[in-house]
């Protein structure tokens, strides 16, 4: 029985059907030839490769070390699971690992590209939501959180231009804003609050290009209609609904956001709103255990960690500082008359009124009933804290009304000051409210 054997092939016929791309780089660095694969990988045809340079696909942030990885291959240094992201022809960005040589013989750079994008992005993301909770912990508040999430999603798509958005009291509020792009800053606001709306309309994350843009509502598409931007907004969902935002704008000439990074931001965006939930929650707490509740003021141990930590500062630098200790005349005569409700609201507008006769620097305490204390730093001239004193005693002596009741009560003011009234805290407190009731019987 005779065998026929087949002695020839056409090794570029089996080339295109491989999953890898093979591709061939002159000493010019353009492709001289690359296979079929190319085109599933680059979006790029065969054709439209063929004379173009490689270094115009890699993208930016990738071109200096790609480079670099080029010139050891041209000098004979083979090149094994090298990674670098490329530009599709859709914009879209991919991971590719390489594995190259150089023909001397042929003076070209010959390589095998694989797609990894799908498994760095599934690594990627179980590195983020592991760092997301890590930086739920480290993080030092709510701004210092966003700054930490930004720099995660950066590493998964592009976050150039980042915000957070806070639903509170019917509109966004913005802890963290990251906006280089932003050549029309007064447009922001009311961008965002178009995209929240249509966010809670539909409970789905937005994706808004030239190209998706003619799904939405007119006034959602003018956002895009210059064809310059797209934006991406996945709305912050918890198990009592959503709180807020996630908003990255990209101009077209950086990248543009494809369904692929929506998905991969809306997995991660609950995760990111636990983070938030939580940081809210210690927020709320830590300042309920350093502020009186009913006027909002800093109280008695908020107060006395700002006193010694001034006085701590001011030893090191030989300064000076003023405290003002005051209560109110008569005061329990308005919670005998009109009862304790009239008492609380009277208490809360002296509270507002003694925030404006101080600058923003300065701290101004309820430590208890009737009882504020101000603390006045680098004025401890006498003159100083008794003009501040005259402008307390004006403000809090204009009437105060109260549901039909017109009120008027006057306060009794005692100033100490450091060092000349003692070095520490106690002592400085002490000798005001001495001089607070020296003042409440007529005694100065």
């Amino acid at each position: 029985m005779q065998i026929e054997t087949r002695t020839s092939y056409e090794p570029t016929g089996f080339i295109d059907l491989l999953l890898d791309a093979i591709c061939a780089v002159d000493t010019d660095g353009r492709f001289v030839y690359v296979s079929a694969a190319c085109e599933r990988i680059f979006g790029y045809t065969q054709q439209e490769l063929v004379g173009r340079p490689m270094i115009d696909l890699v993208a930016p942030a990738d071109r200096e070390r790609t480079l670099a990885a080029a010139a050891r291959v041209m000098a004979g240094d083979e090149q094994f699971y090298f990674e670098n992201r490329y530009v599709r022809k859709d914009g879209e960005l991919v991971t590719i690992m390489w594995t190259a040589r150089w023909s001397e013989k042929d003076q070209l750079r010959i390589a095998v590209a694989r797609d990894v994008t799908a498994r760095r992005q599934a690594e990627s993301m179980q590195v983020a939501l592991y760092a997301i909770s890590e930086a739920t912990h480290a993080a030092e508040g709510l701004p210092d959180l966003c700054e930490r999430i930004h720099r995660i999603i950066d590493g998964l798509l592009p976050a150039r231009n980042f915000s957070v958005g806070l639903h509170d009291a019917g509109s966004l509020s913005f802890p963290y804003r990251l906006d280089e792009d932003d050549t029309q800053p007064a447009h922001f606001e009311p961008a965002t609050a178009l995209m929240y709306a249509e966010l809670q309309r539909t409970g789905q994350p937005l994706l808004l290009t030239p190209q998706t843009a003619a799904g939405f509502a007119a006034e959602v598409q003018d956002l895009v209609a210059g064809g310059t931007l797209c934006w991406l907004a996945v709305p912050l969902s918890t198990q009592h609904g959503a709180i807020g935002a996630v908003f990255l704008k990209s101009l077209l000439t950086h990248a543009c956001y494809t369904e692929k990074d929506k998905e991969l931001l809306r997995f991660i965006s609950t995760q990111i709103a636990s983070a938030v939930e939580r940081i809210r929650l210690h927020e709320r707490l830590n300042h309920a255990s350093n502020h009186d509740q009913l006027t909002g003021l800093p109280n008695r141990r908020l107060f006395y960690d700002r006193l010694e930590t001034a006085l701590a500062r001011l030893r090191r630098s030989q300064g000076r500082l003023s405290l003002l200790y005051l209560d109110l005349d008569k005061f329990k005569e308005v919670n005998d008359s009109f009862g304790h409700a009239a008492g609380d609201a009277l208490l809360q507008e002296v509270a507002r009124r003694l925030k404006t006769c101080v600058r923003d620097s300065d701290t101004v305490a309820r430590l208890g009933g009737d009882e504020f204390v101000v603390l006045l730093e680098s004025a401890g001239l006498a003159a100083n804290a008794a003009a501040v004193a005259a402008k307390i005693h004006e403000a809090l002596s204009q009437p105060v009304q109260v549901g039909p009741h017109l009120l008027q009560v006057l306060p009794s003011i005692g100033i100490a000051f450091y060092p000349e009234h003692g070095s520490s805290g106690e002592a400085l407190l002490k000798r005001a409210d001495e001089a607070m009731y020296l003042a409440k019987r007529g005694g100065v």
